[in-house]
């Protein structure tokens, strides 16, 4: 049966999608992590315009191939990538791009990262391990990043200063607590992001 939408279909762009008239500078960010940790979830709660998605149906084949360890009720996932923006400021935009986690996608991350300004590392502490890979990447890559640390109601809690030790993290590297379902969390972690990278530290470091 042919599906058929009550809204009328207007061309172009909606009214709330346009960049605001007093934008003067855009930086793309990108939102990394292991799968099931949260990017596009953050990305959708942050968004000012209608986040684009690629998220496909979860099939028989990922079982053995994509670890979905804390995720078991997740029925899609991002094959490609998430795309949202928000205003920080009425001058300042950020083009928001969520990578997808399945490890058998990351070669679509070099393509993300060319051109980031800096990055959000979303952690979930049942899978810590996940993400020494995704912090290596970003390394190697010379891109500044913060690591948000995803509330997830059965996850253990650690001590701030034992998660930087076990992620093997400067002191220079924020870490902080979020919950990437609440817009107004999710806008702290990029804020402390962007203080981050306008920091002495950040701007001393090699890229």
């Amino acid at each position: 049966m042919d599906w058929k939408s009550s809204d009328p279909v207007v061309p172009g762009p909606r009214t709330e999608d346009h960049l605001p008239h007093t934008a003067r500078a855009a930086v793309k960010i990108v939102i990394v992590g292991g799968f099931g940790v949260g990017k596009t979830t953050m990305v959708g709660s942050v968004s000012e315009i209608r986040p684009l998605t690629t998220e496909e149906t979860m099939t028989q084949a990922g079982i053995g191939v994509d670890d979905n360890f804390g995720s078991d009720s997740k029925t899609a996932t991002t094959v490609a990538m998430d795309f949202g923006r928000i205003s920080i400021t009425e001058q300042l935009v950020l083009y928001l791009f969520g990578t997808p986690g399945q490890e058998r996608f990351w070669f679509l991350w070099n393509g993300l990262f060319e051109g980031a300004l800096g990055a959000v590392v979303l952690l979930d502490t049942r899978r810590l391990e996940v993400s020494f890979d995704v912090i290596g990447r970003l390394e190697e890559r010379g891109v500044p990043f913060v690591v948000a640390v995803n509330s997830f109601p059965d996850a253990p809690r650690h001590p701030m200063k034992e998660l930087r030790a076990a992620l093997d993290l400067s002191d220079e590297i924020p870490i902080v607590e979020c919950d990437a379902r609440r817009r107004a969390s999710g806008r702290d972690v990029l804020l402390t992001l962007m203080r981050f990278l306008h920091s002495p530290a950040t701007a001393r470091a090699p890229v």
